[in-house]
């Protein structure tokens, strides 16, 4: 590939929901740029983007990949993210490195919740938005009922700029609104065509609306229009330009990426109008690691260099590649590698630019270039690279939280390296997961964004690195507690034919209600009863069988332990016995002190829409959840809630079921509540059936 300067880069990120066309659009502008022989097809596995074995497999896309595509002396810098939201973490890298957010929806489905989503994040991202409506080829499409669809959704800011010539089977080609000129073929064959009859008035009502949103992003063009003197082709060109980078104009363009009709002219479009690195003129903000100070740059080459690492790949055989976007400057073979964030100095393995799994080399990359350097030792994902002598560091990335947990084991005895080592290598290429150890289960736990998610990090960890895992569902972390005080005597007398074994002891349980101290242990002795070397025995023998509880095998919690009396022999007794003795004790007193159990209560937040609050309500009672209250947040109706973690371990699944994948939830532990007998005597039903298996 040439070289491209800042001024002729596009970086535009194709979002949307599952199943929509992302993949095929890129296939398709791929073809037409003649960067690929022929156009591959996700259901056939040969599709540029869909590069790994469970792309593959799923016929999905489930990692962003990067296609740099040749047009009219211009780089479009696509890169293609995964539409199914078990892979929203692969969304939040690339929607930092570009300018332009391309949302993917089907002319016969219409407007989809991957497509709200998406609207939603690149505006928070404040990047430019163009809907792009595929599939036109397909029976019953229909681009005036999706561009309603949008309006009603989004308002007036959606303008149609590549109107249809023909729907189904009969979409030919599209007119751009912008030029008044009709386009006929497919790819790079697309060639002006006359007018076709019959769509004067409905192409003067489009550029009529398109006239109207140029105007209005300018305040001059705005007061020429409502004084109806005539605006020049200039002048809406610079006001479509200005609503571009502002928002207030939304492109809206019509596509079959599986024939190819419309995708000349979409490339035209975005090369001609949409904005560049340099266009935007945005200032990428952040701190000198050094002083701390605010600094800033530029996506400018005579500015020092500075690029933002957004997508680790870590390849077992290639190494680790490591995804960047320059932010300033310019990077060539020789230019010095800081990593603020780890305070190290890197030396890349070779600088490229990927197309799917295809690396190209590269010597030399501007201001605004995407590209990809191999085996950064100690960089990852969401870190700063920068020139060391004027060092900057950019905000890391902030991914979404995970949602659902599975415990993770190897699948083989002996293989717990291999699996937690392999584990950590896909982690580095997908910050959305995480790993970590519940010390009360004695679990690690992974966890994710969904089923889909976990499901294809297990088949990864095969293929990539040899390694099997299992994934079950965790073991919720009950407790157990008393709720009387007894007074109870542990004795443990054993005689053999030399020296024997002797601790009596008299101990009161008592519940601790008035703080959060799981054991306290109080010397009460007088008189010698328990000879003062045998004490901490007591103590200790209690405090290791606590970690067991009397109904269940969960720890025993709130517990005070009172050692008031007991009895001892000159030589039998020792520190071992009186262990013992307080084991016996321990068991017989919790057995007759009115043990329950205890369940982990989660604080639970929950964002829907209001059409599905009564649902949400409904199920949170099913799960013995308690509403604590109800209110407004950014249109969307929270529901606050209290409910047990053992009834939310499938949440994540289960709400995006009962809201078509719009509801959203947040969940941390706030305390431990009684669980109701009819529960408790399932779960210590369960507990006696899995020690007598395992007996």
């Amino acid at each position: 590939m040439a070289d491209y300067s800042t001024g002729n880069i596009r970086n535009l990120a194709f979002l949307g929901h599952g199943g929509e066309g992302k993949t095929t659009l890129t296939e398709a502008m791929l073809f037409a740029a003649h960067m690929v022989d022929r156009q591959g097809r996700v259901e056939d596995g040969n599709a540029t983007t869909d590069f790994e074995p469970e792309e593959i497999k799923r016929r999905c896309s489930i990692s962003a990949a990067t296609a740099p595509v040749e047009w009219k002396g211009t780089e479009l810098n696509i890169i293609d993210v995964p539409g199914y939201f078990d892979f929203i973490g692969e969304m939040t890298g690339p929607m930092r490195v570009v300018e332009t957010a391309c949302i993917v929806m089907s002319g016969v489905t219409g407007l989809s919740v991957g497509a709200e989503k998406a609207y939603a994040y690149s505006g928070k991202h404040d990047v430019c938005r163009m809907f792009i409506i595929n599939q036109m080829d397909r029976e019953h499409a229909s681009f005036e009922k999706t561009v309603q669809a949008l309006r009603d959704r989004f308002g007036s800011s959606v303008v149609p700029v590549l109107l249809p010539m023909g729907e189904g089977a009969s979409f030919r080609g599209v007119i751009n609104v912008l030029e008044k000129k009709a386009y006929e073929g497919a790819y790079d064959k697309s060639k002006e065509v006359p007018l076709p009859a019959g769509v004067a008035d409905e192409l003067d009502t489009a550029f009529e609306e398109l006239k109207e949103a140029a105007a209005s992003a300018d305040d001059d063009l705005m007061e020429k229009y409502l004084m109806e003197e005539e605006l020049t082709q200039e002048e809406i060109l610079t006001g479509f330009h200005k609503g571009m980078k502002d928002g207030s104009i939304i492109p809206v363009v019509a596509v079959s990426a599986l024939t190819g009709v419309g995708i000349a002219r979409v490339m035209d479009l975005i090369a001609n109008y949409m904005p560049s690195p340099q266009h935007l003129d945005k200032k990428h903000e952040g701190v000198n690691p050094k002083t701390g100070d605010e600094v800033s740059r530029v996506s400018h080459d005579d500015e020092p260099f500075s690029a933002f690492v957004f997508k680790t790949i870590a390849d077992p055989y290639v190494g680790k590649l490591s995804l960047f976007r320059i932010f300033s400057g310019q990077l060539t073979g020789s230019t010095a590698l800081y990593n603020p964030n780890k305070d190290k100095t890197e030396k890349a393995g070779g600088m490229y630019q990927l197309r799917g799994k295809k690396q190209v080399a590269k010597q030399v990359l501007h201001a605004g270039d995407i590209g990809a350097l191999a085996k950064l030792q100690f960089t990852s994902t969401g870190d700063t690279l920068c020139d060391p002598a004027n060092p900057i560091q950019y905000p890391e990335l902030v991914f979404p939280a995970p949602t659902l947990s599975k415990a993770v084991y190897a699948a083989k005895q002996g293989e717990e390296d291999k699996v937690f080592t392999g584990l950590s290598r896909l982690i580095e290429e997908d910050p959305a997961l995480s790993l970590s150890k519940n010390t009360e289960t004695n679990e690690t736990l992974l966890s994710g964004a969904g089923d889909m998610h976990l499901d294809v990090v297990k088949n990864k960890l095969e293929a990539k690195f040899g390694a099997k895992c299992v994934l079950s569902d965790p073991k919720v972390p009950y407790r157990e507690t008393i709720r009387k005080t007894v007074k109870v005597q542990g004795r443990h007398k054993k005689q053999t034919g030399g020296h024997g074994q002797f601790g009596d002891v008299w101990i009161e349980f008592s519940p601790i209600t008035d703080s959060e101290t799981d054991f306290e242990f109080e010397d009460a002795v007088v008189g010698g009863a328990v000879p003062r070397n045998f004490i901490p025995s007591v103590e200790k023998g209690l405090r290791e069988n606590i970690v067991h509880g009397v109904l269940a095998g969960f720890p025993m919690v709130h517990l005070h332990a009172k050692l008031y009396d007991g009895s001892y022999h000159p030589v039998d007794s020792s520190e071992m016995a009186f262990k013992t003795a307080a084991r016996l004790a321990y068991k017989k007193g919790c057995s007759e002190a009115a043990p329950v159990l205890l369940e982990p209560i989660m604080h639970v937040e929950v964002l829907v829409p209001d059409e599905y609050m009564g649902d949400i309500m409904g199920d949170m009672n099913k799960r013995r959840g308690r509403i604590i209250g109800m209110n407004q947040e950014n249109g969307l109706q929270k529901v606050v809630a209290e409910a047990p973690m053992s009834e939310m371990l499938k949440y994540a699944t289960d709400l995006r079921s009962m809201t078509q994948a719009r509801g959203s939830f947040t969940q941390a532990f706030e305390r431990y509540e009684e669980v109701p007998k009819d529960v408790a005597d399932k779960i210590i039903a369960n507990a006696e059936k899995v020690e007598d298996e395992e007996d």
